[in-house]
């Protein structure tokens, strides 16, 4: 992001200040095993292109006067781009199907759908809705969040690069600063497992809107 600002740096220079400015060191993460083998079988479902494999998961927040709300975020697995994030005190499954319907209007219908066994997830209203429209589902096994990692991966940098240095005085506060979140970390903040581009860059979304 320097560099695309500009400024003439390296990384060893940019590592330096970091240090000395007492910013957050990553925690290393533990190897996992692959989930997928080298013959082509899958134990997990790789996403192979674009609307592919989407995945979603709910995530907790709270307001400044402790009460807690909860986003539900989506993400493409492939072009690591959030679709959307939702933010609602409560959710019920019906709210789970108004949102994807929005986007499978506006975007198209992806071929699977990864979640974990939460109720909202799991409800036979959304498994009859997916089921119709032509969805397959993938659910984790119980207990095994490795096993929906884009998305974990994903709610790690939300909580990390907002959530936890935000204090949100109401929720419509909330929504606002969470959709802004959401847009730059699609077409600004560079993804390192896309070359340091981003999931969506503006030029992309000016010529879509165009």
């Amino acid at each position: 992001m320097l560099r695309q600002g500009g400024w003439q740096v390296n990384h060893k220079r940019v590592e330096r200040i970091w240090r000395q400015e007492g910013l957050k060191v990553p925690k290393k993460q533990p190897k996992r095993r692959r989930l997928w083998l080298n013959d082509g079988s899958c134990i997990r479902l790789r996403p192979q292109f674009r609307d592919h494999v989407w995945s979603y998961d709910f995530v907790i927040a709270r307001t400044a006067d402790g009460r807690a709300f909860r986003i539900l975020t989506m993400i493409d697995e492939y072009t690591r781009e959030c679709l959307a994030m939702l933010v609602k005190r409560h959710f019920i499954s019906q709210d789970v199907i108004d949102q994807l319907f929005e986007l499978f209007i506006f975007r198209g219908i992806p071929e699977h759908i990864r979640s974990d066994n939460g109720p909202e997830f799991t409800a036979k209203a959304i498994r009859r809705w997916l089921s119709r429209v032509g969805v397959k589902t993938l659910f984790i096994e119980p207990g095994s969040p490795w096993e929906n990692g884009y998305i974990e991966s994903f709610n790690g940098k939300l909580r990390d690069e907002l959530l936890n240095r935000e204090i949100f005085t109401t929720l419509t506060e909330a929504k606002v600063l969470i959709e802004q979140w959401r847009r730059e970390y699609n077409q600004v903040r560079p993804h390192s497992s896309l070359g340091y581009r981003p999931p969506a860059p503006e030029a992309t979304v000016l010529v879509t809107l165009t």
